[in-house]
């Protein structure tokens, strides 16, 4: 884990989280190792759910294959859910971004993703990042949001 990583969980951890915006902590049980890792990543809501995005290439998404219970550190408080993870399907994951560009536009120039006048996403840029990028969607357990 690089230093940046160990910064950013200190900082969700403290009663400043607020200053990273749209960041949490999601800790996920490795399959082979059974151990908690958590990762700080970047959140957007699409009504009861959180969305995440995360580059292919990164590995912690992996264990949740199939679906997996998760804990995230969400706006200062533990939540637990569980999490579906689109890769492998990249219409799914294609339609994972573009509603995490629904939620937040502003991410399609990060994704260098033109947005039409209606903020719709131009098809070749979505299927360009598909190719690069997997979509967790975590369904949160009732309790306080």
């Amino acid at each position: 884990m690089g230093l940046f990583n160990a910064f950013v969980k200190l900082l969700l951890r403290s009663p400043l989280h607020g200053l990273l915006g749209n960041a949490m902590l999601i800790t996920v049980t490795g399959r082979r190792s059974g151990r908690a890792i958590t990762t700080p990543v970047n959140f957007v809501r699409e009504g009861d759910d959180v969305l995440v995005t995360s580059d292919r290439r990164r590995t912690w998404w992996r264990n949740l294959r199939g679906g997996a219970p998760v804990t995230v550190r969400l706006k200062g408080s533990d939540r637990s859910g569980r999490a579906e993870v689109a890769a492998d399907d990249r219409a799914a994951v294609a339609e994972g971004i573009a509603a995490y560009l629904r939620a937040a536009p502003a991410a399609a120039r990060w994704f260098k993703i033109a947005l039409d006048s209606e903020g719709r996403p131009d098809r070749a840029d979505l299927a360009r990042v598909a190719e690069e990028r997997v979509v967790t969607r975590i369904r949160l357990d009732q309790g306080v949001r």
